[in-house]
């Protein structure tokens, strides 16, 4: 069995993160998804519109998803590889060679991103209704 592991926020889940899913699973038999928490985002500046348990109810009820694990750090993610033992690291093209170092340890995947949306543009727009 080939596991697959991506990691996100995934706020105001689009086209784009479904999209990506789909393409990450189809690299593998298992998809992993490292989500990111509340308190993860706050480090990173973030804060998302749906909390870390909704956001996980809404990846667990995506037909590709087949686990939903907490990212707690950044650096967690060679933790995890070798934990759930992962063969290849998904990621969106804006992290491209962000990651190569996970290269020791599994395949690393930059998947092109979805053209025309995303969650930043996605915030802005909503904002702009009220």
């Amino acid at each position: 069995m080939k596991r697959v592991i991506t990691y996100g926020t995934y706020d105001v889940l689009h086209f784009g993160h479904i999209n990506l899913l789909k393409r990450a699973k189809a690299l593998g038999d298992y998809l992993i998804v490292g989500l990111s928490t509340d308190e993860f985002n706050a480090i990173k500046g973030k804060k998302s519109f749906y909390s870390y348990e909704q956001r996980k109810k809404i990846l667990e009820a995506i037909r590709y998803v087949d686990l939903v694990i907490p990212e707690d750090n950044w650096g967690q993610k060679i933790k995890d590889i070798k934990e759930y033992k992962a063969d290849i690291f998904v990621m969106g093209s804006d992290w491209e060679n962000k990651f190569n170092e996970l290269k020791e340890v599994c395949e690393v995947v930059y998947l092109p991103r979805t053209e025309d949306v995303s969650s930043t543009e996605t915030k802005e727009y909503l904002k702009t209704l009220n």
